[in-house]
């Protein structure tokens, strides 16, 4: 979990503007790969108790939308329905429109780890349980898995010329979900592992507070993490971007 304390003051002043204007605050932490065994065991996961989920990027094989700042994902969630997101980031949440945020489907989120932070604007769309297996399979165009606002929003950002329709699919890629309130912290936290078709894997420590509360919150989880012999110095990876480049690097092998 991130310690505002090692911030630089610009940084640490601009951290505060955005979580000031911002709807929640996740903070994250990853786990590296030679720990994450006696991670599960120090803060007691059941694995069994994780939900199973599929997800698939949507980007073109040069990830021209990850160079313009958004993200188009879908995803497949055990005994729920699909959903899609289409997120921009960074953002400032002062310059976003006013009908954006006014929106339901509409979040505006920092995400904080050691060393860093971003702020991201997500549209959210939900659906029936079969939606992504009928795009992936080729059976219906890819636009089909989002809202006319989530389009509208999509077309403002996106490189010109280039459609959802454009995109390619990077996954699927399957990730492990636990939800759970490891003994002695009164807050829930969410592991997430993210297994790759090479073996490799990415996992992720989590917890989602109120922006008014977000400082509290990292100090107190940093310590109970620290307690339980957590490495919290290991070198921290973004899922999104992980996994966007290594579908993309798929596509150029086949593409060759």
């Amino acid at each position: 979990m991130p310690a505002a304390t090692t911030l630089p003051d610009e940084e640490l002043g601009q951290l505060l503007d955005l979580i000031k204007d911002s709807d929640a605050v996740e903070l994250k932490l990853t786990v590296p790969e030679e720990h994450q065994r006696s991670t599960v065991q120090a803060l007691g996961m059941d694995p069994l108790e994780a939900q199973i989920r599929q997800v698939f990027f949507f980007d073109t094989p040069d990830l021209a939308l990850d160079k313009a700042g958004v993200v188009v994902r879908a995803r497949r969630i055990q005994g729920k329905g699909d959903d899609s997101v289409v997120k921009l980031r960074p953002v400032v949440p002062a310059e976003l429109p006013a009908e954006l945020r006014q929106s339901d489907n509409f979040k505006v989120e920092v995400d904080a780890m050691p060393g860093g932070f971003v702020c991201s604007g997500s549209l959210k769309y939900a659906f029936g349980p079969k939606e992504v297996r009928r795009v992936v399979a080729g059976k219906q165009p890819l636009r089909k898995l989002f809202s006319k606002e989530q389009r509208r929003f999509y077309a403002a950002h996106a490189p010109e010329g280039l459609a959802l329709d454009d995109l390619s699919i990077l996954g699927p890629i399957f990730v492990l979900k636990l939800r759970f309130t490891p003994p002695g912290l009164d807050r829930r936290l969410v592991a997430e592992l993210w297994l790759y078709p090479d073996g490799s894997r990415v996992a992720e420590l989590s917890t989602r507070c109120a922006p008014d509360e977000a400082f509290q919150v990292a100090a107190e989880t940093r310590v109970h993490l620290a307690q339980a012999g957590i490495d919290l110095s290991g070198e921290q990876q973004t899922k999104t971007r992980k996994a966007l480049k290594f579908f993309a690097k798929t596509l150029d092998g086949e593409a060759e």
